[in-house]
């Protein structure tokens, strides 16, 4: 079957390539091509990427994966591997977790550290991320722990956790290329709407936190986003937008994100845990979020078209 494979890395040397050619070939690909989707300029946003188009028996997929997944972790060098089925490789859509992905850090354990109760919040957010914890049965009991904060302190984290870098750049480019972002969240819509005017995100998803007479009551209006809820709406999203699955993108950190990454044509995990880099289609561990435009198979020239191209456009 074909397949390409991508290496990323700072400063991708020769022998750093040698050695991820050697463990493609000795785990059965048989390279045909290969191409810098990177230039050679160096800048802010400098990074070597190159893509190899390779073969490979269908039964020995995983295991080549797995083994790149080893050498991404021993190396520093994202080095993954991904499908050609997909005529076009830009996708349609693409949709994203936000804390952790979109943003450095958890709404809910900075709201917890405000209400006192954080260490004890963290670690049950870090064992649900783990997929230690049903996702519900964490998030209430995490949730419920907020009872009585200040209103006025949930609102004072808006725009207070930083964008994860790249962020910015990425959605500029699927923006301009007219490609849909959704985020699809197991955190809350307070903070997410922020973060949706600042990037122009299409579609928002979250969780509604329950604040009534001033303060937090410990409870969530609605429905939980929670993993199964996560892929439910990305089916619903890619129907009404008249694309299939194989034409959507996922991008996610946590245990709570494999549903929606299992179920894209793209599932993307993201400076994530083990368990979710082990379990995923593909995995970015040291490079920026905008790398994601290289596995769309975009090369730097493309991006920067796209970049003078959504300069020129009217500000929505």
């Amino acid at each position: 079957m074909p397949i390409r494979i991508l290496c990323m890395r700072t400063v991708l040397d020769p022998q750093t390539l040698d050695a991820a050619h050697q463990r493609v070939v000795a785990g059965g690909a048989v390279i045909e091509g290969e191409r810098w989707l990177t230039a050679p300029t160096q800048g802010i946003f400098a990074r070597g990427c190159l893509e190899w188009s390779a073969t490979i028996p269908a039964s020995e997929v995983d295991s080549l994966r797995q083994a790149l997944l080893s050498f991404a972790e021993a190396s520093r060098t994202d080095c993954l591997l991904l499908p050609t089925a997909q005529n076009q490789r830009l996708p349609g859509m693409v949709a994203f977790d936000m804390d952790s992905t979109l943003i450095q850090g958890e709404v809910i354990d900075e709201l917890a550290r405000m209400a006192g109760v954080g260490q004890h919040v963290s670690a049950i957010t870090a064992a649900a991320m783990r997929g230690e914890l049903v996702f519900q049965e964490s998030f209430r009991r995490r949730v419920a722990l907020l009872r009585g904060l200040p209103e006025q302190a949930v609102l004072s984290l808006i725009g207070s956790i930083p964008l994860m870098p790249g962020a910015e750049r990425l959605f500029a480019v699927l923006r301009a290329l007219q490609v849909r972002t959704a985020v699809l969240s197991g955190g809350f819509t307070f903070f997410g709407r922020q973060l949706q005017r600042r990037l122009g995100i299409h579609d928002l998803y979250a969780n509604e936190l329950d604040i009534r007479e001033g303060s937090v009551t410990g409870e969530i209006c609605g429905e939980i986003i929670d993993g199964a809820r996560k892929a439910a709406l990305l089916g619903q999203l890619a129907a009404s937008y008249g694309l299939s699955l194989h034409q959507t993108a996922a991008v996610g950190d946590g245990a709570n994100d494999l549903p929606m990454l299992r179920l894209s044509g793209m599932g993307v995990a993201f400076h994530a845990k083990p368990l979710v880099r082990a379990s995923a289609q593909s995995a970015i561990s040291h490079q920026p979020l905008d790398a994601l435009l290289y596995l769309f198979g975009l090369t730097d020239d493309d991006i920067a078209a796209a970049e003078q191209l959504g300069r020129a456009l009217p500000t929505a």
